[in-house]
């Protein structure tokens, strides 16, 4: 069967170039279209396109891609933002690394240029606190470059944007299910050139209310008294 693909996205001006270079590859490819200002028309591509009326928020869009992947028979798809950040030519990385319900995640390689300082930063925060919320450790717990199983749509998540791939994560492993870490390129455009909906007030508080959650949680599992 082919290997599946989704592919949330909100405004993106980049979006058909990342379905174009997936095109080059036997994929099969699900936008998720989180509620974007203007419709995305996707004509006569052979490419299944599931609508949200509203903003939803990422993570939502990624378990409506999710529903859909089961719907058509898949047992796992890859995400993709829509940034160009991942390289289609890297997919197979993950998939060769994928083990039945592993979350396979795409430890990005940040020694390349235009990478920012704060997403250096970012990405250290978080691994810090995923590997102390799990007991595992991570390389790239910000990566949305991933392999999930289907099985996601069992776990009780409660989050739904930027900080779904945090919670996913972390109650995957509270499940005793495997992660898998693949190093991966990656492409950082200049500044300039650079769009993203993080909105570092609003997300940064959502991270971390849900690492502290997560931290709550896991006290909890070591006592025996959280079930998830």
């Amino acid at each position: 069967m082919k290997t599946c693909i989704v592919i949330p996205v909100y405004n993106s001006p980049f979006l058909f170039d990342v379905i174009n270079d997936l095109l080059t590859f036997d994929y099969k490819i699900i936008v998720v279209d989180d509620g974007s200002d203007s419709k995305i028309e996707i004509n006569d591509l052979d490419i299944t396109l599931v609508t949200h009326k509203i903003n939803m928020g990422k993570g939502e869009a990624i378990l409506t891609g999710a529903k859909k992947a089961k719907e058509l028979g898949f047992e796992y798809f890859v995400t993709m933002d829509a940034d160009k950040q991942h390289l289609s030519s890297e997919i197979s990385k993950l998939t060769n690394a994928y083990e039945e319900e592993s979350i396979v995640i795409g430890n990005r390689n940040f020694d390349n240029e235009n990478v920012p300082d704060s997403s250096k930063f970012g990405r250290k925060f978080s691994n810090f606190w995923v590997n102390l919320e799990t007991g595992r450790k991570f390389g790239d717990t910000q990566s949305g470059f991933r392999i999930y199983p289907v099985s996601i749509l069992e776990l009780k998540t409660s989050n739904r944007r930027f900080d779904f791939e945090i919670e996913v994560l972390v109650l995957h492993c509270y499940k005793k299910r495997k992660t898998i870490d693949v190093d991966v390129e990656c492409y950082y455009p200049p500044e300039n050139e650079r769009i993203s909906h993080f909105d570092k007030v609003k997300d940064n508080i959502r991270l971390s209310l849900v690492h502290s959650k997560l931290m709550i949680q896991r006290f909890l599992l070591l006592r025996g008294t959280f079930w998830y």
